[in-house]
Parts: C-alpha cells; sequence; structure tokens
C-alpha cells in the first residue's frame, strides 16, 4: 500500500500524541502531517550519500529554523544541531541519520529516487533512502514541531542531531570530535529511532541493554608471488591462500569464542588476479566483525590477524598487512532509561504495540552519544502495513529487507506514530515545571 487516505489515519491520531494533550492533538495532526508525508517525499527523492549530505543537511536546517530552533549546520562536516530552550530541566539529545545509500531504486514508487551520485572513489553509483533516514528525518523534525508548540508539556533543553556518515558508521565520532557536547552541552539522556520491515505501522519494538552489535571493518592484503598460470611451482599463489584463510577464518567463532557470546566473521569481498593464466602478487579481501562484548570483538580483531600471519609461515610466503577500518561499539539501550520511558510508550500507543524485539547483529554508531556515561536508547519503528506482513507468512512474497532496492515504508501511519512515540518519551524525560 502505497498511499493511505486521510481517513484511516484518524484511529492513529489518538495513538501518535502525549495523552496530555489529546484535546487538541485531533487538529495538529489533521493540519501537519499532510506536510510531513510531502518532506519525507521530496528526502526520499533526493538522497545523498555518507559525508555527501550537504542539501539534506540545509533542508533539515531550515525546517528546524522554521519551528523556532537555534540551528548551526557543519558539525561534524555535514552534520546539523538545532537547540530547542525551554527553561530549566534536562537536555533530551535527540538524533536523526542523514545519508543514503549507493544503491539503485527498484520501488516503482512515484516519489522513487532517480539520483545518481559520485561516490569516494570517484565511481557513479545509484543513491536510495534504502535504510529508512528520510523517514526518521521526517519523524525529527515532526518532533521538533510538537515540541515547540506544546512548550506547556515540557520543562528543560533538546538538542536535535542531524548525523552525517551513519552508513560508514562514522558520522556520531565526527560530531563529537568536532565538539558537540562541549559546544551545545552534554545531553542527560539520548534517544533515537529506526525503522523495522518486519513490525506494522502502529507498532514499536524495543530492546533493553545491548540491542545491537559492534561492528569493526577489517582490510586483509594476502601476499604472494605472482607468475604463470602454467608453473604454479615458481610462485607463492595468494588465491590459494587466501581460500584458505577464508575457510580457516570460520574457526574462530567456532573455536575460540564462547558458545554463549554471539559473534560474526564475515568476508565480504575477496578481489585477486586479472586473467586466467596469470597467478597474482596479492589478493585483497574485506571484511566485517561483529560482537556485542568489547573483549569478544579484540579477540576476532586478533584471531584474523594471527591466522593471516601463520598462513603465510606455513606457505613461506611474505607476511600479510592487515588493516583496522570504521567502528562502532554496540548500541546498548541504557536499562534505568528504558525502564523510565517504557510506561510512557505503553500508555501511548497500547501494551499490545509495544513489543521487546531480539537483538541484531546489525550495527549502528549512535551507541556513540553514550560518551561519558550519558544514558541512550534507540527504539524500532513499525514501518510496513500488517496486511503486508501477515501476507508475507502465508503466501508471500517475502517483505523487502533493509538496504534492499525494494524497501519501502508506508509513510503516513509510521511517521504518525514516530513522531508520537519520541514526543511522548521527551515529554516524560522532561516534564514541565511546577508553577
Amino acid at each position: 500500500m502505497r498511499h493511505v487516505a486521510f481517513v484511516l489515519l484518524l484511529p492513529l491520531v489518538a495513538l501518535a500524541f502525549p495523552r496530555s494533550a489529546q484535546a487538541d492533538d485531533g487538529p495538529w495532526i489533521k493540519e501537519r502531517l499532510p506536510a510531513l508525508v510531502d518532506f519525507y517525499k521530496d528526502l526520499h527523492a533526493h538522497p545523498e550519500l555518507s559525508f555527501q549530505e550537504v542539501e539534506t543537511a540545509k533542508r533539515v536546517g531550515e525546517a528546524l529554523k522554521a519551528a523556532g530552533l537555534q540551528v548551526t549546520q557543519g558539525i561534524g562536516k555535514t552534520g546539523v544541531v538545532g537547540v530547542l530552550a525551554n527553561g530549566a530541566g534536562p537536555t533530551v539529545l535527540v538524533r536523526t541519520d542523514l545519508d543514503a545509500l549507493p544503491v539503485i531504486e527498484a520501488t516503482g514508487l512515484p516519489y522513487a529516487s532517480k539520483v545518481t551520485i559520485t561516490d569516494a572513489t570517484g565511481k557513479t553509483v545509484g543513491a536510495m533512502h534504502a535504510c529508512g533516514h528520510d523517514i526518521h528525518m521526517t519523524c525529527f523534525v515532526g518532533v521538533a514541531r510538537w515540541l515547540a508548540e506544546h512548550k506547556d508539556r515540557w520543562s528543560g533543553k533538546v538538542l536535535f542531531v542531524g548525523q552525517p556518515a551513519e552508513e560508514l558508521v562514522s558520522g556520531a565520532r565526527a560530531m563529537l570530535d568536532d565538539g558537540l557536547y562541549e559546544r551545545f552541552g552534554r545531553p542527560d539522556f539520548a534517544l533515537a529511532m529506526h525503522v523495522t520491515n518486519d513490525i506494522e505501522t502502529g507498532a514499536i519494538g524495543y530492546r533493553i541493554g545491548p540491542a545491537m552489535a559492534g561492528s569493526t571493518a577489517l582490510d586483509v592484503v594476502v601476499k604472494g608471488k605472482g607468475g604463470h598460470g602454467a608453473g604454479p611451482h615458481n610462485t607463492l599463489d595468494p588465491i590459494v591462500l587466501a581460500s584458505l584463510l577464508v575457510l580457516d577464518l570460520q574457526t574462530i567463532v567456532s573455536r575460540e569464542v564462547s558458545p554463549i557470546d554471539p559473534a560474526v566473521v564475515t568476508v565480504g569481498s575477496i578481489h585477486g588476479g586479472t586473467k586466467h593464466n596469470i597467478i597474482p602478487d596479492e589478493v585483497r579481501l574485506q571484511l566485517t566483525l561483529r560482537a556485542f562484548k568489547a573483549e569478544v570483538g579484540e579477540l576476532l580483531i586478533e584471531g584474523v590477524k594471527r591466522r593471516a600471519e601463520a598462513l603465510a609461515r606455513a606457505h613461506r610466503a611474505p607476511m600479510p598487512v592487515v588493516t583496522l577500518g570504521e567502528s562502532t561499539p554496540p548500541t546498548i539501550n541504557t536499562p534505568e532509561l528504558v525502564a523510565r520511558v517504557l510506561p510512557t510508550l505503553i500508555k501511548q500507543l497500547g501494551k499490545d504495540r509495544v513489543r521487546e524485539v531480539e537483538r541484531t547483529m546489525g550495527a549502528e554508531d549512535f551507541g556513540i552519544f553514550g560518551r561519558d556515561g550519558c544514558p541512550t536508547f534507540m527504539f524500532n519503528l513499525g514501518s510496513v502495513p500488517a496486511a503486508t506482513i501477515e501476507a508475507s507468512k502465508t503466501k508471500g512474497p517475502p517483505l523487502a529487507s533493509l538496504h534492499s532496492a525494494q524497501y519501502y515504508p508506508d509513510p503516513a501511519p509510521t511517521i504518525a506514530t514516530g513522531v508520537g512515540a519520541m514526543a511522548s518519551m521527551v515529554v516524560a524525560l522532561a516534564p514541565p515545571k511546577a508553577p
């Protein structure tokens, strides 16, 4: 279902905003939701890749400024920060990501992205919001508008942080390294949302404690001595070594990591050679390592290095080159913070629409905002019609996953629920001061 008649959204009005303001929320949602959906469609049609989100950040910043926030651009290269102050009280950070993915969209939507972009390597690629960051930005703007227009419902300061380069798990660190907390104040709480394809619109999922794994990118260059394919005995074949390494790496998780500690070692890319009858000098592998515990992540890194070097010694080959790439710690939902906002979410949406979900080996860099002990909470936002989910369980087709060229959310009810859930948490954490 790509379009939702407004009449179908009326049941969501009571769900989308804090109950203390229900008396006037009907007119508020009726007036503003269509504009938010238009804002979403425009973002969806004009995606930008990581650290290239210049126009995206400008558009989000303009929307925050129009809502009355003090806006600063260019934090962490392309990040944007909006400050909404409302008297004494705690500081709550609300975060959205800005970037899209190098994916050619295949949804067939009338507002589908047709954008092509030059990536960091100089290659021309497609661009698509295949991970729902356009929904996140739209909810983010909606929350800013709601809080700015309902200042009697809360007290304190809200930092609206538009973060670049989440897909590279680099943007949060870039903003913090650029003085985010020094310039705007360290928050007392940090909140975020992320769409999911397996929860229906109108519902959300949460996880207490570790929710998403830490992730480390690792590059391995297996070295050899090239030569003619007809004389392999005169070479040190790095393709054979790389093949042995790929198999050997699987034993790190199966034989070195405790069975009760989830971990993943994935070789996502392997490249070597140029022609059928040429043995190359080297083979390049790209890996992702994932774990929920820092010590397990270190074990994975050490295990890769040890195996790569041992294979080189065993085959009298040059030592490999192992390089650490981008990394992010696990995303941990602080138990005390979850306990504090969960009753509000249940009251807001209904008990059957607030569900505990399994943790995932997927990674996010939102957890970095927990620097210096700031409590953090990210919830999962349902984005697919219930009928579509049910149909996938019985007769198919399977649900399109995030990062898929076919994924798209049902915008209006997803945005309504996301705005309401996030706004209600801010109100719970920063209640109005007694007169």
